[in-house]
This record gives structure tokens, C-alpha cells and sequence, in this order.
């Protein structure tokens, strides 16, 4: 995969982006163990969030943390020298900003991944570091729960951003009117009709609904079959591009 995400920049990237991104079902369902061991730089200025950091990931057998470093040079210099497969970086540290590291990163060594770990939200700073060439953004707020398998995921050459981020990066650049039509749409399904979307869209499978709703397997998939043929869906990413332009899955 390359290591930016496809046609930077044109909306219709980047709401089939989001749409792909919100769709994985290792956003609910947890990422599996590398069969490699996955050698990772962390690179923040403050100590105290590295040793958290270690601490974090010491559970993660498949996870080995080979240096730090403390700014933006250090980390370039660092990963020149011992070629990680993941840098897991800060976006404020002395010695430059975030995005002029990845930068640098990404033409020193374009097959390391970068997995931008920060305190601001995604709504902030997502899009331009995404062009930028990172795999992954994740906020610190939600390292705990998640930083195993971001760096999984982006070892593996896949992108990582959490599922409400996805819809917001997709939901940004739907256009207006888009939106005004696919909730018309939407109204225009039956209650039932209108409850499978919104759980295909959110990721789950069909005997997950067929549990949750009390209906049969067979039941849910006459409803799916009804839905698309009502709105021309074919596939599960379909199902979420289509609630991200009515506005059901943003936040």
C-alpha cells in the first residue's frame, strides 16, 4: 500500500476513505497479534509519557520498542540509524513541528510507517497530516484502549483512525445538497429499513443483528436486500458512505 492514502485531496477520496476506514471491523473487534516482531521508535519530549508509553505496550509480545527520542531531528536521526517499521510520533516537540518531521521522515525513509500520537482532536489536525503521509492518528486521551492495535494496524500498512474520526474525516467534505438527498432517502425507508442500515453501517454482521433485533438471519437479509434495492448499495462501505452523507454517523 503506499504511504499516502489515494488521490490526496479530491473529495471523493477522501469520503471513500472515511467510508472504508469507518467500515473495519477491527474498530469494535480488536486487531490480531503480528506474526513478526514490530520494532517501533516513540518520539515525545516528555519522559514521563514515554515510560507511560513502554508501560502500555510492554503487554504486547509482538511490540518492541528499539529507541526514543525527545524532538523532531532526534527522531529523524534516530530512525535513519536503526530503521523502525513504526515511529510513533508527537506532533509538538522542540526542534520543529509535527508535520515538518513526518515530512522529513517520509522522504528519508519512505517504508516507515508513522503513527501521529497527540493531545488534539482529530477534527484539528487530522486531514493535513494524513496527506502528509501519516498511517495513523491517534489522541493520547485514548492511548490505553488503543495504541496496540494502531501500531498493528499501521505495521501492517493499513491506515488507523479511530471509527468517529473516519466519519468526520468522510463527513467534511460531503457537499450540502449530497447530504439534503441522502436524508431524504433515508426518511423514505421504513423504520425497520432505516434501523439494519444504521447497524450494517456501524459494523455489524447480520447475525449480530439478527440477535440484537430478535428477528432471524433470513429476516435481516430480506431487509438488506430491500435497502439496496431501494438505494443502489451493494457492498458494507457502501452502506456507510451512504449514512455519512445523510448525517447518521458523524460525532
Amino acid at each position: 500500500m503506499s504511504k499516502q492514502p489515494p488521490d490526496d485531496g479530491a473529495p471523493g477520496a477522501l469520503v471513500e476513505l472515511g467510508a472504508r476506514l469507518a467500515a473495519r471491523p477491527y474498530a469494535r473487534r480488536g486487531v490480531a497479534m503480528s506474526a513478526e516482531t514490530i520494532r517501533i521508535i516513540l518520539a515525545d519530549d516528555h519522559e514521563m509519557v514515554r515510560e507511560g508509553l513502554r508501560l502500555l505496550l510492554r503487554a504486547a509480545p509482538d511490540i518492541a520498542v528499539v529507541g526514543e527520542a525527545d524532538s523532531g531531528p532526534a527522531a529523524l536521526a534516530l530512525a535513519r540509524r536503526v530503521v523502525p517499521d513504526v515511529v510513533v510520533l508527537d506532533l509538538d516537540m522542540p526542534g520543529g513541528d509535527g508535520l515538518t518531521t513526518l515530512r522529513e521522515l517520509g522522504q528519508a525513509l519512505p517504508d516507515v510507517r508513522v503513527l501521529i500520537l497527540t493531545m488534539y482532536a482529530e477534527r484539528d489536525r487530522l486531514l493535513p497530516l494524513l496527506e502528509g503521509g501519516a498511517r495513523g492518528y491517534l489522541t493520547k486521551e485514548a492511548a490505553s484502549q488503543e495504541l496496540v492495535e494502531a501500531i498493528r494496524v499501521v505495521a501492517a500498512g493499513d491506515v488507523y483512525v479511530r471509527p468517529t474520526a473516519a466519519r468526520l474525516l468522510a463527513a467534511a467534505v460531503v457537499p450540502h445538497r449530497t447530504a439534503q438527498t441522502a436524508i431524504g432517502r433515508f426518511q423514505a425507508l421504513s423504520e425497520r429499513e432505516q434501523t439494519i442500515l444504521r447497524l450494517v453501517a456501524q459494523g455489524y454482521s447480520g447475525a449480530e443483528i439478527a440477535r440484537q433485533l430478535r428477528i432471524s438471519t433470513k429476516t435481516v437479509a430480506a431487509y438488506k436486500q430491500r435497502i439496496e434495492g431501494k438505494l443502489g448499495l451493494e457492498h458494507r462501505t457502501d452502506y456507510v458512505r451512504f449514512a455519512i452523507e445523510a448525517g447518521l454517523l458523524v460525532g
